[in-house]
């Protein structure tokens, strides 16, 4: 991919939950910023494939496990510094909490919260040695409100926004930067619904979103590079949404 802007020239990078969809849209605008990217992901075949389209490098991840994150770490540091890390790797579970089987919540949590947590706790020493860096942390609308069907989910994300700002708090003296991102609906593997159209979506969110449209994933991708740059440098312990307005209400209804 040709470089389109250098925000992040000389910066290297390390990003989970790469191998698809806002993963894989993130890489190439990193790449694209001029950074030296990892891609990270438990999708061998697919994450290999989007990180040499992207011009990155790729390295299996499973996120819930603290050595794979050590070794990843390690991978992306290989040239000597890492500046960024991109904790974007999650999974979903929908069903209520009186269906919801313990260990499909368990699982859910592992993944989404305690996932950022190892991500955060491997890659801030490496950070502090390059002399600071910047953690993006992906968070939700289901951050901020209870969300029917999504017990473990919503429960992982209200946890990133509250691990986020103990983060930002505890390694500020080490030069690094924390914040969280909240996208609005994106249209990604995890939020298709089976048997929908696009006609569908647009129905749905044009009625449900202030803007009247899912995002595309460059409109929010391009927030999370912007938190990795030094153009943000006194931005930390935030939440920065790109949500269509999701935070502001309920949008009007159309009117006929």
């Amino acid at each position: 991919m040709a470089k389109e802007m250098t925000a992040l020239e000389g910066k290297v990078a390390l990003v989970t939950g790469a191998a698809r969809g806002f993963g894989a849209e993130i890489v190439g605008r990193m790449v694209a910023a001029g950074a030296l990217v990892t891609a990270a992901d438990k999708r061998v075949d697919d994450g290999t494939a989007a990180a040499a389209e992207a011009g990155a490098e790729f390295f299996e991840l499973d996120v819930t496990d603290a050595e794979q994150w050590a070794g990843a770490v390690d991978a992306a540091a290989a040239a000597g510094r890492l500046d960024i890390l991109v904790n974007n790797a999650a999974i979903t579970r929908v069903v209520p909490i009186l269906d919801c089987d313990p260990a499909d919540f368990r699982k859910v949590i592992d993944t989404n919260l305690v996932g950022t947590f190892l991500g955060i706790q491997a890659a801030a020493p490496a950070m502090a040695s390059s002399g600071g860096g910047s953690i993006v942390n992906l968070s939700s609308p289901s951050a901020f409100e209870g969300t029917v069907g999504m017990p473990a989910y919503s429960t992982s994300k209200w946890g990133i926004r509250g691990l986020t700002r103990t983060a930002a708090l505890e390694l500020a003296d080490l030069g690094i930067r924390v914040n969280t991102v909240v996208p609005g609906p994106l249209r990604t593997a995890m939020t298709r619904r089976p048997g929908w159209e696009d006609e569908d979506y647009e129905r749905h969110y044009g009625a449900t979103v202030p803007l009247r449209r899912m995002a595309d994933l460059g409109e929010v991708a391009d927030l999370v590079v912007w938190l990795a740059s030094d153009q943000a440098s006194y931005c930390t312990g935030g939440d920065y949404a790109a949500d269509g307005g999701l935070g502001a209400g309920t949008p009007a209804p159309f009117s006929d």
